[in-house]
């Protein structure tokens, strides 16, 4: 059967298959379940946790019936091999919480809630990213859009334990996005950096990423004024008016030229 659910703001409807039982055992943990509703807990709490891990971010995808089937089968990772990609903290950054996300799981007559709330940024951000700029990169335009309220994500991207003790840490590159609207509707890739002789995969790595995080908080499509040919082969179209934009439903088609970036 297909279980088909929403991820925090994402736009897609996303599906992924699971067996009917053949046991009454848990095909979790193996160990019996005693009726079809304890079963359906059992499989929900084990998609729980993998969408907790990235689920949505690291499978393979096929469109069928309008819906985003996922399959892990395969699938490579989200992160380019020696390196590693997360959100740049802000810890010292004031956080202000926005409604709750729209995420569910739909099983029959049962709704089970999922996702925890993202969060928007506002000021104060001087300090924000201070290790990125001890190491030669541009910080201004993301705490620019930290004082703003504007940021929707930070990602850095660092050298990961595969490529030696001595190296563990290092960051090599970051990625930045905005609101572009009030309505939250746009996302502006505003800034994508990697060091020299950084493999570009990893710059691709971000890209997807960020892309990610666009679609995880609701955006419907995102834009840039960076017009880089790896960009085309990520997706990104040309839009009437110049740069480039990217649907981030994968049901919706690859270009609109009716959008402007």
């Amino acid at each position: 059967m297909l279980v088909i659910f929403r991820w925090r703001r994402d736009p897609n409807l996303y599906a992924i298959k699971v067996e009917f039982p053949t046991a009454p055992k848990s095909s979790w943990t193996g160990l019996p379940v005693t009726s079809a509703d304890e079963w359906a807990a059992d499989v929900a709490s084990r998609l729980r946790e993998e969408l907790d891990t990235g689920l949505v971010r690291r499978s393979r995808r096929m469109i069928r019936d309008g819906y985003v089937v996922l399959d892990t089968h395969d699938a490579p990772d989200v992160s380019p091999a020696g390196f590693s990609i997360s959100s740049v903290p802000l810890d010292d950054v004031v956080l202000s919480p926005v409604p709750p996300p729209r995420g569910f799981w739909k099983r029959s007559y049962v709704t089970f809630s999922l996702g925890s709330p993202s969060t928007s940024v506002s000021p104060p951000a001087s300090k924000a990213g201070s290790w990125l700029a001890k190491a030669g990169m541009d910080v201004t335009i993301p705490r620019q859009l930290i004082v703003e309220a504007k940021l929707v994500c930070w990602l850095q991207v660092y050298v990961d334990k595969t490529r030696g003790k001595s190296f563990v840490g290092h960051v090599v590159g970051h990625a930045a996005a905005s609101w572009e609207d009030k309505q939250h509707t746009t996302v502006r890739l505003d800034l994508v950096h990697i060091q020299p002789g950084v493999p570009s995969d990893v710059r691709d790595a971000l890209v997807r990423l960020t892309v990610c995080e666009a679609a995880e908080a609701g955006a419907l499509r995102v834009v840039t004024a960076i017009d880089d040919p790896e960009l085309h082969e990520l997706g990104f179209r040309p839009a009437n008016g110049g740069g480039l934009t990217l649907h981030t439903s994968n049901t919706e088609p690859p270009s609109d030229p009716t959008a402007r970036a």
